[in-house]
């Protein structure tokens, strides 16, 4: 774990610089509002959420997977097993824990309103899956924490998690084409842009869908699942209907939105289940 950091950022960088080609080489899409103006802002708040969560929390997810290792915290660590099918069993609780708490941020309106901010971006881009507000980065690395006590993955387990989930984030909202028929298979295995733009649909039954992160497992399973947007990948609008201005995509704008900004009626709870249909 001593190379953690560096791991994590030979990724990031890595994955940002091979979409960012790609997004050039092959769009999908035609953006439709300033991509400076948009990466400011976007990678702006990254900076901002890595920052301040080294400031607030003193131990993150893969420092306290070695102490519940250390301590026998956790059912996984009171199993014995293979190391590798350790590994795998931890890094698919902490994926079905992350889509648990994506579908709850959609459900819940307080939480909603910190949420939308990464759903109020105008265009969908590898910056997209960046783009979410500190406050939610906060909540989540709580929720991982709470996750690593109780079920105790082992911390080759969350750092792999962890780094699949950033890589996987900027690959499924970036805006490069995939054919078709390889995008079928491959959504078979992961998320795929296809797969993760419906969410991103200004329709609300849409937005309520597809809430798998990195594998597409849970969305099937739990029928949460929509194959493709009814106006299609060319023909979507993508956003909120209520927030349609560039001019609010400036970085100080996206910090206030959560309190500011209409929620509008796109938490699952405001409009009963057919808004799953």
């Amino acid at each position: 774990m001593n190379n953690e950091a560096l791991i994590r950022l030979s990724f990031f960088f890595g994955t940002l610089v091979v979409m960012s080609v790609l997004e050039v080489m092959s769009p999908r899409r035609k953006l439709t509002t300033s991509k400076p103006v948009r990466w400011f802002g976007n990678l702006g708040i990254v900076l901002i959420s890595t920052v301040t969560l080294r400031l607030i929390f003193p131990l993150l997810a893969i420092d306290l997977s070695l102490i519940a290792q250390e301590k026998q915290w956790g059912l996984l660590n009171n199993y014995n097993m293979p190391g590798w099918l350790e590994v795998v069993t931890g890094v698919l609780i902490l994926d079905l824990i992350i889509y648990l708490q994506h579908l709850m941020v959609h459900t819940i309106p307080a939480f909603w309103k910190f949420h939308m901010m990464h759903h109020a971006d105008l265009d969908f881009d590898l910056t997209t899956g960046l783009r979410f507000h500190p406050v939610e980065i906060y909540l989540s690395m709580g929720i991982k924490m709470a996750a690593v006590a109780v079920f105790g993955p082992s911390p080759v387990a969350v750092l792999i998690f962890e780094v699949v989930l950033n890589t996987i984030a900027m690959f499924n909202h970036s805006n490069f084409f995939l054919p078709p028929g390889f995008d079928r298979v491959l959504r078979l295995l992961v998320v795929t842009p296809d797969m993760h733009r419906v969410h991103h649909s200004v329709t609300i039954r849409e937005t309520n869908s597809n809430f798998g992160f990195n594998f597409p497992w849970w969305d099937r399973l739990l029928g949460t699942y929509r194959a493709q947007p009814a106006a299609g990948h060319e023909g979507m609008t993508i956003g909120l209907s209520q927030f349609r201005d560039p001019k609010r995509l400036s970085l100080p704008w996206m910090l206030a939105l959560p309190f500011i900004g209409d929620p509008g009626d796109y938490a699952i709870n405001r409009r009963g289940k057919e808004l799953l249909k």
